[in-house]
């Protein structure tokens, strides 16, 4: 008998759970995303680098990754809190907080900072959002991972990041909303024929 080979006793089995569709302005599950850009160093000074990668397009949005890595450890920065969208809303952001931006061609902006009430699964968001999604962290290196809807417009998208815990001044990168549009078009639908969003 293989080591896997065992009757599943009937009180393990748990019916499937009844999924309500996805919202379109969340990250589809059946889709490929399509590769905009494996990795840019947006600053490395000698306490810290930080880096834009994992630029992925799907439909209807696109996913990024900010890496921060310090020089030595430090066991006094709690990196997981920078991950939090509106964390510190309301309140003065201490220097140690790691602030991240997207901003478009048509001026609106998204960042850490802020703080978005809740939108209902069936309603459309009134504007821009920016998502965080899994995120690991130790004393020197920060990986988390954000989901922004929609699309870009046409022209110029910009990446901002500022440290001041770390010296690090608000710094910019810029890349071609056309990238990033021609590679949604380029994501692969898993079962197009399946609705998986409202809207």
């Amino acid at each position: 008998m293989g080591f896997f080979d065992r009757q599943v006793a009937a009180s393990d089995v748990e019916p499937e759970p009844i999924r309500e569709p996805r919202p379109a302005w969340m990250k589809p599950e059946a889709v490929i995303p399509s590769v905009v850009a494996e990795s840019h160093v947006l600053v490395h000074t000698d306490r810290v680098a930080v880096a834009i990668s994992g630029l992925l397009a799907y439909p209807a949005g696109f996913e990024f990754s900010v890496t921060a890595v310090l020089r030595t450890p430090d066991r006094r920065v709690d990196l997981m809190h920078h991950h939090r969208v509106g964390y510190w809303a309301g309140q003065p952001v201490p220097a140690d907080f790691l602030r991240v931006g997207v901003q478009f061609a048509d001026g609106s902006t998204v960042t850490n900072m802020d703080r978005r009430s809740l939108t209902p699964m069936d309603a459309e968001p009134p504007g821009r959002l920016l998502f965080p999604g899994n995120a690991e962290s130790d004393a020197r290196r920060h990986v988390a991972h954000y989901w922004v809807w929609p699309l870009p417009p046409t022209g110029p998208v910009t990446f901002v990041c500022e440290w001041p815990a770390y010296d690090m001044p608000e710094s910019r990168l810029e890349v071609d909303g056309q990238v990033i549009l021609d590679a949604a078009a380029r994501a692969v639908r898993l079962w197009p024929d399946t609705d998986e969003t409202t809207g």
